[in-house]
């Protein structure tokens, strides 16, 4: 039973548009792990299919990966345990994931993903990627706290009651990160809410 509130809280959210006609939402948590660990939960197939989905292919830079029924992409940089930079399910959405290391054991993780303005049609489009982002925080923190067995099916995690109350909890967290970011239209941003309440919490109330 995992404190949802909790885990809502942790997780500081962004949305910004770039003066290069992009739109960027941005995810920040730190967790209590050394940034030598937490980059290998990240980029290795083994550790990633226990919290995150399965992943094939070459995880290192110039390589290329397929994230199971899910996006493809190339490696674009790849500096560890600092930097991973890659292309995700096309050549102009961009995701980077950047670890800081906060003293011995605790590491802040920052993911910006980036895609054209045009792809996102307003700051609202961050309602299409920001809570799954934060479902892959989410289990990224209860695999490293050890709260996630041998036994643990991600796919089937994701389906569950209590996933889908903290996808509810995201959602609204989002939309609030859009509304400060004053990148969306009051219509953009209800339009959005509605497309992802149906993608990631069909069946709560």
């Amino acid at each position: 039973m995992i404190d949802i509130a909790d885990q809502l809280k942790a997780i500081h959210r962004g949305v910004h548009e770039g003066s290069d006609k992009t739109v960027g939402v941005l995810l920040r948590r730190t967790y209590d792990a050394a940034a030598a660990d937490v980059w290998d939960a990240v980029t290795d197939p083994d550790r990633l299919k226990r919290w995150f989905l399965p992943v094939s292919g070459d995880l290192r830079e110039g390589g290329t990966f397929q994230v199971e029924h899910n996006a493809s992409g190339s490696v674009l940089t790849c500096s560890p345990p600092k930097l991973l930079r890659l292309t995700w399910g096309a050549d102009t959405s961009i995701v980077e994931l950047r670890l800081t290391e906060d003293g011995d054991e605790r590491t802040t993780v920052e993911l910006e993903h980036t895609v054209p303005k045009a792809m996102a049609g307003s700051g609202a489009g961050a309602l299409y990627v920001g809570p799954g982002w934060d479902g892959g925080f989410l289990g990224l923190g209860l695999y490293l706290a050890g709260e996630v067995h041998d036994d643990f099916d991600p796919v089937a995690a994701a389906d569950a009651p209590e996933t889908r109350r903290f996808n509810a909890g995201s959602i609204d967290a989002w939309a609030a990160a859009v509304a400060e970011s004053g990148t969306a239209s009051a219509d953009e941003l209800a339009e959005a809410v509605a497309v992802a309440k149906a993608q990631y919490t069909p069946d709560v109330g």
